[in-house]
Parts: structure tokens; C-alpha cells; sequence
């Protein structure tokens, strides 16, 4: 056997454990190609928001998200993954390209965060207070450092200034017809493989100002109605703007969620707040120290009632493109 080339079945089970990755209202933007021994990652443009996302900034996060789940998925099959960035003048699709090692030693913990690939799910109801935050806080902020990325948990007077940004980004579309025409589609919507199912959105009552405001659900379960939101809020930022700052987030976010899921915390990502550019200048303001604000992150403690349920994913042979 080839030592720096997975077999077929490896290679299709690293891309479906990194398609569980989050994305943008669930819109999977990527593809995969297997070309040469070595492994591509594309942005599928086709997928992209253009009304939420006219830069593409959520989908390279989206997609860099899913690079780590693959680095992941990869290490518990015992293999190492190489990644290497491409440059937008090679290819504006070609985002990174994977090479392989078979040298890989998984630990328990690295299984651990294999198995949260396919535990984790974006819990948009209020959280309680998650009692091992702290030191979830300080592992979430060694893994984004070795990434290039800040994390700082937000104080109760930067959750105050985070409203702001909220309010400000709430207005800024609540009359755009293409935003919430797009909203609508993918939220609530019955996809098959794609999009925020309905069973996945909470009441207009749910307790958390700082969400994003999405389609109410109907016929919510009766303990939304009423709660607080008592999560912790991580904001990520990177030192500049560029694609591979944009990667680089994705990945780090993909490490603290992981993290999260294996220590029982339940986790909910937001990046309406960095989508326009005024509330994004807000989160500068309040949280400087992060540079360039690119997603923010409840942490909490799952409320009781019935968890999300897992949202669908496209398939394997949709996505990926072997050799």
C-alpha cells in the first residue's frame, strides 16, 4: 500500500465526517477532488448568499470549518493531513490542497473529537451556565492562538455592546427583500439536503437577543417560551482580512466547537453580527483586542426539552470527486 495515498474507502469517510461541518444556514459550500494522491478543497460558488454573504467571507469560513473536521476525521482514521493554502490568482474555487501521511498516533482525546463530528449541532434556544466554562474558555483560546486566531470571551459590558451590533444589523435588513427572501428560503425550508429545517428553529419568544432573527418556528415546545440567555460569548477575530484569515477562523472555530460538544456544552455560532459593516465596526469597538472580527460563539448549558435534531447533509458522491 501506498504510504502517502489513502485507500478509496478512508478518503470517502474523511469527506463525509468533514461535511458535517456548520455552515451558513446549513448551505455546505464546498467541494472535494482527489487529483494526483493529493486532496482538494473548492469553494462552491453555486452555494454561496449573496444577499448574507456578498464576500464569500462566510463560505471560506464555512469551508475552512470543514478542512478541520477533515484534519479530525483524518487523525482518528490514522492518517496526518497536510494543508496548504492556494492563492486566489491560482484559482478563485481552489482553496487549499491536502497531502496525507500514514504516520498519525490518535490519543483518546483525538477519538473524542471524532466522535463529536457527528454529536455536534447548532442549538439556537438559550443556554444556562455551562459549569466547566472556564476552562473551556482557556482551551478555546490556546486552540485559536495556534491558528493564528483571537478568541476573548466577551464581559457583561461587551455583551451590552454586542445588542448594539445586533440592533444595528437588524435594522440594516429588515426591509432588504433579497436578504430576507434568501433568509426564508434556506431557514424553515424543506430541503432535503440542505438548509435549517424548521424542527431547528425556536420560538420569537426564545430568549436570545443577540441571535439572529429567523422565520419563528410554529408550534414551539413551551419551555422556550420565557427563557434567558446565561451563555458565554466568544468572539473570534484575525490580524487581517484576507482568504486565509478566512480559512484560519473556520478551522479555529471548528476546534472549539468540537471541544465543547466532547466536554457537553452546547453551542451556537453567529455571524450575522459580522455580516454588515456597521454592527461589524461595533464588535471592533468593543473587542479590539480580537483585530478583525469574523464570528461569534454561544457557550451554555443545554436547556431540558428535546436537543436539535441533526441537520441533512448532501451526500458524499454529490460533493466529492475522486480520481
Amino acid at each position: 500500500m501506498d504510504p502517502t495515498r489513502p485507500d478509496s474507502s478512508v478518503l470517502q469517510l474523511a469527506v463525509d465526517l468533514a461535511c458535517r461541518a456548520p455552515s451558513l444556514h446549513n448551505s455546505q459550500p464546498w467541494r472535494w477532488k482527489y487529483v494526483d494522491g493529493q486532496l482538494q478543497l473548492l469553494g462552491d460558488h453555486t452555494r454561496l448568499l449573496p444577499a448574507t454573504d456578498p464576500t464569500g467571507r462566510q463560505l471560506h469560513i464555512s469551508c475552512g470549518a470543514a478542512l478541520h473536521h477533515l484534519s479530525v476525521g483524518l487523525l482518528g482514521l490514522r492518517w496526518s493531513a497536510d494543508i496548504r493554502y492556494e492563492e486566489r490568482a491560482v484559482s478563485p474555487n481552489l482553496l487549499a490542497t491536502i497531502s496525507f501521511r500514514r504516520d498519525a498516533r490518535p490519543r483518546s482525546h483525538d477519538f473524542d473529537m471524532l466522535t463529536a463530528i457527528r454529536r455536534r449541532r447548532t442549538d439556537r434556544r438559550a443556554f444556562g451556565v455551562f459549569e466547566g466554562i472556564d476552562a473551556l474558555v482557556e482551551c478555546a483560546v490556546d486552540q485559536a492562538r495556534e491558528l493564528g486566531v483571537s478568541v476573548v470571551a466577551l464581559d457583561p459590558l461587551q455583551r451590552e455592546g454586542l445588542l448594539e451590533a445586533t440592533e444595528s444589523t437588524a435594522s440594516a435588513r429588515r426591509y432588504d427583500p433579497e436578504y430576507q427572501a434568501e433568509l426564508h428560503w434556506w431557514a424553515g425550508h424543506s430541503l432535503a439536503t440542505g438548509g435549517i429545517p424548521e424542527t431547528s428553529l425556536v420560538s420569537g419568544v426564545a430568549g436570545v437577543p443577540i441571535g439572529r432573527t429567523f422565520p419563528s418556528r410554529q408550534n414551539a415546545p413551551p419551555e422556550e417560551s420565557g427563557s434567558v440567555d446565561e451563555s458565554t460569548v466568544l468572539a473570534f477575530g484575525t490580524p487581517s482580512d484576507a482568504r486565509t484569515d478566512w480559512l484560519h477562523c473556520g478551522r479555529a472555530l471548528s476546534a472549539v466547537l468540537l471541544e465543547a460538544t466532547v466536554r457537553g456544552a452546547a453551542t451556537c455560532p453567529l455571524s450575522h453580527v459580522t455580516e454588515v459593516p456597521r454592527s461589524r465596526s461595533v464588535i471592533h469597538r468593543i473587542v479590539p483586542e480580537i483585530g478583525v472580527p469574523q464570528m461569534l460563539l454561544r457557550i451554555g448549558r443545554a436547556p431540558s426539552g428535546t436537543p436539535p435534531v441533526l441537520t441533512a447533509r448532501r451526500s458524499v458522491a454529490e460533493v466529492f470527486s475522486p480520481s
